[in-house]
């Protein structure tokens, strides 16, 4: 299955000053298949150690952290020599081991030459709580299975092709295959085993289970929190989330019966656990994150998959919609922005709202693109009110333009400063 991160791992190794990297995200979503193919593909030799499994190895670390006494004692028990220069170390589960990962910051002072990538779940909750060093290490995170990425697993290369172009107006057979098939996304999202049972099976109905196995699985890492959060909390937090996305949230309404409190922690850690991505409400300046509103927030989460499997979607009478903005009320389609984005951009995701008395207005996601800040809007048609899109290009002389994602094909509309441009380009914008 092809993943971007491939490319991004290219480029790491190629640096000049290379430092030991750091994979985050959530759990399943391909980082250790990935960074294996990666190594085996571009390496004389790669070895995994897996701190969970091989919990002996752990010897190894409560020692001193020189890091050339660790490259003797890897060796004898890999039984393998591990060339500097031609090596992959791929320390998997490093969470296991906090004083594994304290050890790459001697990796990179004192024997910078070895490739070494390291991943793991809930890997921010120990890197939130240990004083490890910034500057030593690189990080790089990864996220499900974007929509380019889903259409090259199902081998849809060349419509994938089209999403690498500029948009613009594509031929109507063209136009309406790259709809059906994000229709397909929709319901299946982008977590890998997911997507693979799609392929070897054709049938949504076991790739719908294997989305129940993911989520039983996060639930299950739910007493991994603890003593951080309450564990049913945390579960009706998610459950709650999922129905609720696009909507300007309270903590109060997450989770009935908790103090605020109980719920803000709840959603921190979900946060930190890469299960959902908080969208903060901003002002169109630079950078977007100075002028962010804490009190005022939204939430998507992880996968579009799993948030529907979650909200128990009646999936054969939403997929019927021949509209993918009015699925699920159009709450799929503003979830599919804000992951696109999210992993498009590699940080943090905004959005315009203002509170005035007979002016209020919002604006689903705001970009900072080059010198400007772009508002999108995702609806339904060109047709319709866009009266927060217009005031927030009157009120903003940064914000040249408007964009409107919806279910139509291209079309620009200048006297109005607005593009119409389909949903299905999200993550190129």
């Amino acid at each position: 299955m092809l993943r971007s991160i491939t490319d991004k791992l290219l480029k790491w190794k190629m640096r000049h000053r290379r430092k030991p990297l750091i994979v985050r995200g959530a759990r399943q979503i391909g980082k250790t298949w990935s960074i294996e193919e990666f190594g085996r593909a571009n390496y004389s030799s790669m070895y995994k150690i897996d701190f969970e499994k091989l919990r002996s190895i752990h010897a190894v670390f409560a020692e001193n952290l020189d890091p050339r006494r660790i490259v003797e004692q890897l060796e004898i028990i890999l039984n393998a020599k591990i060339d500097i220069n031609n090596t992959l170390i791929f320390f998997d589960e490093i969470q296991a081991c906090p004083r594994a990962l304290m050890s790459l910051r001697y990796f990179y002072e004192e024997l910078p030459e070895l490739h070494i990538i390291a991943a793991g779940s809930l890997l921010d909750f120990i890197l939130k709580d240990s004083s490890f060093p910034v500057g030593r290490v690189q990080f790089l995170n990864m996220y499900p299975c974007t929509f380019y990425e889903f259409l090259c697993a199902t081998g849809k290369n060349l419509a994938a092709e089209k999403l690498l172009e500029p948009p613009t107006q594509l031929p109507t057979a063209t136009h309406e295959l790259l709809l059906n098939e994000l229709k397909k996304y929709f319901f299946i999202g982008g977590m890998p085993e997911v997507i693979k049972t799609y392929i070897e099976n054709g049938s949504m109905l076991e790739a719908f289970e294997v989305q129940a196995e993911i989520i039983d699985s996060y639930r299950q890492d739910f007493s991994k929190y603890a003593p951080r959060a309450d564990k049913r909390c945390l579960d009706m937090v998610l459950n709650n989330l999922s129905a609720m996305v696009g909507e300007q949230l309270k903590y109060s309404k997450l989770a009935e019966g908790f103090s605020n409190q109980t719920i803000h922690k709840a959603f921190d850690l979900l946060e930190q656990a890469r299960v959902i991505i908080k969208i903060c409400s901003t002002i169109p300046g630079f950078p977007l994150g100075a002028g962010v509103n804490n009190k005022k927030f939204k939430a998507a989460m992880l996968d579009l998959g799993l948030m529907q499997s979650l909200a128990h979607l009646p999936v054969n009478r939403e997929i019927q919609q021949t509209d993918l903005l009015a699925i699920f009320r159009g709450k799929l389609a503003e979830q599919f922005v804000a992951q696109e984005l999210t992993a498009s951009k590699n940080r943090e995701v905004y959005y315009w709202s203002r509170t005035a008395r007979g002016s209020a207005a919002e604006v689903d996601f705001i970009l900072a693109v080059d010198e400007h800040i772009i508002p999108i809007e995702v609806k339904s048609g060109k047709g319709g009110s866009l009266r927060s899109l217009h005031l927030m290009l009157e009120t903003y002389p940064n914000c040249p333009e408007g964009l409107v994602l919806y279910s139509g094909n291209f079309a620009e509309c200048p006297e109005q400063k607005l593009k119409f441009i389909p949903l299905y380009y999200a993550g190129m914008l």
